[in-house]
């Protein structure tokens, strides 16, 4: 298959050049940063693009951003993703899309010569190669639920409006319910999202509090 590769280590790149020319593949351009990939996929179009998430110009989610680019503009193209940890929130960002000929590994899986090529070989062909450690971390997070989905829309409601800063009575007029139906909204809201009933702590702030993080 025909091959990019973009790290900015230099030694990733020749090491992952001298593997994939071993195993047969052509590397058709090896890259060092996120702009220079874009530019290598559009005027090569490669079986597959190798890219780590971490890459210049920022350091940071460039190289996400530049694979995330490619499945929108070239679909055809297969996107193998190297992280250096197990980042869910990354591999979410990956899968909210098509996971045709996609993948997503830790570099450490790199060392594992015989299960790299195959993971090429499965995006290659239209499949997935997810590491297993981040498919761990991606279902810890799904089995964790957003406690605000257990609240009801009138509860969501009363809630925002908690977080606008403003007190039953106020509440009770932006809805037009009686305060008594306000009480016990944010009573169930409390209860709902399991706040302590410590004397330490005010309830209302700990809601407020939940509401801005989620």
């Amino acid at each position: 298959m025909r091959v990019i590769l973009a790290d900015d280590s230099v030694l990733l790149r020749e090491g992952l050049t001298r593997l994939l020319d071993d195993a047969g593949h052509d590397v058709v351009a090896a890259v060092a940063d996120a702009p220079a990939l874009l530019d290598a996929v559009e005027r090569h179009r490669p079986d597959v693009a190798v890219i780590d998430v971490r890459m210049p110009p920022t350091h940071k989610d460039d190289g996400l951003r530049a694979a995330l680019e490619i499945r929108e503009r070239l679909p055809d193209v297969g996107v193998l993703v190297l992280s250096q940890y197990v980042e869910p929130h990354y591999a979410a960002r990956l899968l909210a899309g098509s996971t045709e000929g996609l993948g997503y590994l830790l570099k450490d899986r790199v060392s594992e010569v015989a299960e790299f090529l195959d993971a090429l070989e499965r995006i290659h062909a239209g499949g997935t190669a997810f590491d297993p450690d981040v498919v761990r971390r991606l279902l810890a997070r799904t089995t964790h639920a957003d406690p605000l989905s257990r609240l009801s829309p009138r509860e969501g409601e009363v809630l925002r409006h908690l977080a606008q800063g403003l007190m039953n009575t106020a509440i009770a007029e932006r809805l037009h319910v009686s305060l008594s139906t306000v009480e016990k909204h944010v009573n169930a809201i409390m209860d709902k999202l399991d706040l302590p009933h410590d004397p330490g702590y005010s309830r209302r702030v700990l809601a407020i509090l939940r509401y801005l993080e989620s």
